[in-house]
């Protein structure tokens, strides 16, 4: 047990975590085909909880409150979930909204379940210099200021975009897996600290 530090009630298995930080889970992106044409417009007539406006979007929107997740349902049979803070969730949600399709007499299945994007945020607790970051690494950074107050990291392997901001909250996006965005984290956790800002008094 020596190598646990504890971070509010939860244990962190120091060596998978090193840096004690583990990234929250804020949004699961997944896919999934339901294998039939669907009429949108039916849909949106029957159903309580959608939204459909074809000239904005081709799609129907669907909102569920547990999980609490948002799914876009295209005319093909594709659908798109969002919300969910975990994969279980995101699978449990699509079923959801699938078995929803079904009841409205949609002979809908629950084919090819993929999670697309996994978002995930934390806090190193200490501001950075984004400056120097950008100018050390400037391969994988862009930082402008006066666009977006973050620096975008573009890390190769694993493929994540992180958004760095000088308060020293993190964005990951673009892990498929968690695994990636963890180990996204503890790769750049050396960097951020490396350009820990110090506070002149």
């Amino acid at each position: 047990m020596a190598d646990q530090e504890f971070v509010g009630s939860q244990a962190v298995d120091l060596s998978k975590h090193p840096s004690g930080i583990i990234p929250t889970l804020q949004n699961i992106v997944s896919t999934v085909n339901l294998d039939c044409k669907l009429d949108l417009k039916a849909i949106a007539l029957q159903a309580r909880n959608a939204e459909y406006n074809p000239k904005r979007f081709a799609a129907v929107i669907m909102r569920i409150r547990e999980p609490k997740t948002t799914a876009l349902i295209f005319a093909s049979g594709k659908m798109v979930c969002t919300g969910a803070k975990s994969e279980q969730q995101s699978k449990l949600a699509a079923r959801k909204f699938a078995r929803i399709i079904q009841k409205l007499g949609f002979p809908a299945k629950f084919k090819d379940f993929k999670i697309q994007n996994i978002v995930g945020s934390c806090d190193v607790k200490f501001p950075i210099r984004l400056e120097g970051l950008a100018y050390a690494h400037g391969a994988f950074s862009s930082y402008e200021p006066e666009l977006f107050p973050g620096l975008i990291y573009r890390m190769k392997q694993p493929k994540i975009v992180l958004l760095i901001f000088v308060s020293g909250k993190i964005v990951l996006t673009g892990a498929k897996v968690r695994d990636e965005t963890y180990t996204a984290f503890e790769n750049i956790y050396p960097v951020l600290a490396e350009f820990r800002k110090v506070q002149q008094w």
